[in-house]
C-alpha cells in the first residue's frame, strides 16, 4: 500500500473519495461541487447491525479546513457530519403548487374484517385444493421416477438404440433408390407409408389418363388428315395404301398406325 498506509496504526487507511453531493466548506464558505475527488482517511466509527459504518475526513483544496462525511447505512446515503454543510437540492413539489409524487406518509385505512376472512378462507381453499394435490403428484411421480435409476436409464437406452437401427435402415434404404435412379443425396423422400401410397396411385392414374386422351386426340388427327388427303387425290392414297401394307407386313408391331389406316379406309367406304 505505501504511502497510503501511513496511519495504519490508528485505523486509518488514505483512499480517493468522490463527493456524492454538492456541500459548502464550513471554513471558507466556498461551494465545492459534487463529483470532486479529494485523498480521504477512512476509518470505521462503528455498526448498523452487520454493516460497517466508514467516515471520510478531507482536507478543503480551497482552504486549510477538514470536513467529515459518513456513510449511513440504515437510509442508504452519506452525511456530513462536520467541517460543512450539505447543500439542500431536495424540491417539494407540494410547496410549489404541485402533487406529491410519492405518498410518504400512507393514510391508515381500516380494513373491513368479513373481506380479510373472505381472502384468508379463499386462500386456505386454494391450497387445500390445488396446491398441496400438485405437490403430492410431483412429489410421487419424481419418486417415481428416482426409484430405480439404473432400470429407467437401461429402458431409454434400448429404446434409443432400436430406434437408430430403425432409421439407419431407412436411411440405407432411401440411399440405394437415390443411387439407383440418379437422384441427388440432397434430396429428401417421403415416408412409405398408406397416404404416400395412395397418393402416388392417383397421381399414377391421373397420368395414365391424360396419356391415354392425348394418344386419342392424336389418332384423331392422323384419321382427318388420312381421309381428307384420300378424297383430294385417289392415286395418292392407293400408293399411301401400299406402302402401310409393306410397312405393316414388315413391322407387325406398328398396330396403332394400322388401326388408323383401317379407320380412314372405312369411312372411304
Amino acid at each position: 500500500m505505501g504511502d497510503r498506509a501511513r496511519k495504519i496504526d490508528k485505523g486509518i487507511l488514505i483512499t480517493r473519495f468522490e463527493l456524492p453531493f454538492n456541500i459548502w466548506c464550513g471554513t471558507c464558505n466556498n461551494h465545492i461541487g459534487m463529483g470532486v475527488r479529494y485523498n480521504a482517511e477512512k476509518k470505521k466509527v462503528g455498526n448498523y447491525y452487520s454493516t460497517p459504518i466508514f467516515s471520510f475526513r478531507c482536507k478543503c483544496h480551497l482552504c486549510d479546513g477538514w470536513f467529515e462525511i459518513q456513510t449511513d447505512p440504515k437510509n442508504t446515503r452519506y452525511v456530513v457530519v462536520s467541517g460543512a454543510r450539505q447543500k439542500d437540492e431536495d424540491w417539494n413539489p407540494e410547496e410549489n403548487g404541485g402533487f406529491a409524487v410519492h405518498d410518504t406518509e400512507k393514510a391508515s385505512v381500516v380494513e373491513d374484517p368479513l373481506a380479510s376472512l373472505e381472502k384468508a378462507t379463499d386462500a386456505q381453499n386454494h391450497l387445500t385444493k390445488v396446491q398441496i394435490p400438485r405437490l403430492e403428484s410431483l412429489q410421487s411421480a419424481s419418486e417415481r421416477y428416482n426409484a430405480d435409476p439404473y432400470a429407467h436409464s437401461t429402458r431409454i437406452r434400448k429404446r434409443f438404440r432400436e430406434e437408430k437401427k430403425i432409421e439407419q435402415a431407412k436411411q440405407k434404404a432411401n440411399d440405394e433408390i437415390k443411387g439407383r435412379y440418379g437422384l441427388p443425396a440432397s434430396l429428401s423422400l417421403v415416408e412409405d407409408d398408406e397416404q404416400a401410397k395412395q397418393e402416388a396411385k392417383e397421381e399414377w392414374i391421373k397420368a395414365k389418363l391424360e396419356m391415354a386422351s392425348s394418344k386419342r386426340r392424336k389418332l384423331g388427327g392422323d384419321v382427318s388428315s388420312s381421309s381428307s388427303s384420300s378424297s383430294a387425290n385417289p392415286l395418292s392414297s392407293l400408293r399411301t395404301r401400299i406402302l402401310e401394307n409393306t410397312a405393316k407386313q414388315s413391322n407387325p408391331f406398328n398396330h396403332q398406325r394400322s388401326t388408323a389406316r383401317k379407320v380412314a379406309s372405312l369411312n372411304r367406304k
